[in-house]
């Protein structure tokens, strides 16, 4: 994806709002060479971040009439406003070695033994995984088969399969649940039971009055 920035030379509180003001959004470009502060168009901006790939795969960017490749590293936004207040990149050639989250894809759950045979509830516990690899191998996403996941079985980080030259980044000991497979719970119906009124034994007889019994 390629966008376009522009370079910026105010700094501080000041000029950052005044840039919001005017629709631009602030912000810096890092790595293999001097950080330079730019400014971007924020409605084009804002509309790019809703694309997956704008987050996961590497930019090309064109600052001062120059091309440069570059990582969506962070960015902030309003507490409550759709506005865009500031963003980082990082500049990258084929030869950086980075890590970043990237978006699951899954499919052939619907073909898989565990939902076509056992009808079994499949939950998608993670949708990112944070990788290592060359910035030249960077893939968009990282697209998980689940054509052979079985009844109650779950799927950790360690049992993926990556594409060669990704590896899942390990933090310590953990080694999390990327997707799991349970048979749901059968209710049992209960019959409706009928309650039957006791048969009556004998009718309580009316008093009678008394004007009746004076004869």
């Amino acid at each position: 994806m390629k966008f376009t920035a522009y370079e910026r030379t105010l700094q501080g509180t000041g000029a950052s709002r005044r840039l919001r003001n005017a629709s631009k959004v602030p912000g810096i470009v890092y790595g293999a060479g001097t950080p330079k502060m730019i400014e971007l168009d924020h409605n084009a901006l804002f509309f790019a971040l809703k694309k997956e790939a704008f987050h996961s795969s590497i930019l090309e960017m064109e600052l001062a009439g120059k091309t440069e490749k570059v990582l969506l590293r962070d960015f902030q936004v309003h507490a409550w406003k759709p506005i865009v207040m500031h963003i980082d990149f990082q500049r990258v050639d084929e030869t950086t070695r980075l890590r970043k989250k990237v978006p699951l894809h899954f499919e052939n759950e619907e073909s898989s033994p565990a939902v076509k045979t056992d009808k079994c509830l499949v939950q998608h516990v993670a949708t990112e995984l944070e990788i290592e690899c060359l910035a030249s191998q960077l893939p968009e996403f990282v697209t998980i088969d689940l054509s052979g996941l079985v009844k109650n079985q779950s799927l950790h980080a360690s049992d993926l399969k990556l594409p060669e030259g990704i590896k899942a980044v390990k933090h310590g000991t953990q080694n999390p649940v990327i997707v799991s497979c349970t048979v749901p719970k059968v209710e049992e119906e209960v019959a409706p039971t009928t309650v039957v009124a006791p048969a009556d034994k004998g009718k309580a007889k009316p008093k009678k009055d008394e004007k009746q019994n004076k004869k």
